[in-house]
């Protein structure tokens, strides 16, 4: 079974059922120890694309938003057991020609990440993906609030909708999280591993 690690902020670490590791937005927190396979970055900003404190082997692919971002198009990869497709992501604090999202499936689930965002109409799009997770910026600062991302995740209607990158400067602020509300509701903290 798959299982996820959330760091805080807006990084993670996700294992396949075979062992294949891949990390999202690696700054924050702890576990970086297990060599990746695969480093997905949503964009440049600091606190989204420190790599080097990730263990890599000789292998390992990153894969940056502008390795995904070709002609306007959001380009969908095969990397091992992991499917990932890029989503459109944008707000005044990053434009859409540099930012993405994430869809990214593996061993039978389809888990949303939704990058530095504002609500956006293509959300509606990922209806169709029925997500078992959806992790959605709330700091409401840099990107959408708890309240805006509420909406988002009524358009996503993922099984399961997990507020993060909740406070600039913090790995998790649980006031923010207490706004944030959706049908599947479900908090998880920095250091806490789940199944997928």
């Amino acid at each position: 079974m798959a299982t996820l690690l959330y760091q805080g902020h807006g990084s993670f670490r996700l294992e396949s059922a075979d062992g294949k590791v891949l990390y999202l937005d690696p700054f924050a927190g702890e576990g970086y120890d297990k060599p990746a396979d695969y480093i997905l970055v949503t964009h440049e900003h600091g606190d989204h694309n420190q790599v080097q404190l990730v263990a890599k082997k000789p292998t390992t692919q990153i894969i940056r938003s502008k390795d995904v971002l070709k002609n306007g198009r959001n380009a969908t990869l095969a990397l091992g057991p992991f499917t990932v497709t890029a989503t459109p992501a944008c707000n005044k604090n990053h434009p859409i020609d540099r930012c993405v999202g994430f869809l990214v499936k593996v061993d039978g689930k389809a888990l949303y990440f939704s990058g530095d965002t504002n609500k956006l109409e293509s959300m509606r799009d990922l209806e169709k993906e029925h997500a078992d997770w959806a992790f959605f910026c709330t700091d409401g600062e840099y990107n959408m609030s708890a309240e805006e991302a509420s909406e988002c995740a009524a358009l996503v209607k993922a099984k399961r909708s997990v507020p993060v990158h909740t406070h600039v400067g913090m790995l998790f602020d649980d006031k923010v999280a207490e706004r944030f509300q959706a049908s599947g509701k479900t908090v998880v903290h920095p250091g806490e591993t789940v199944a997928l």
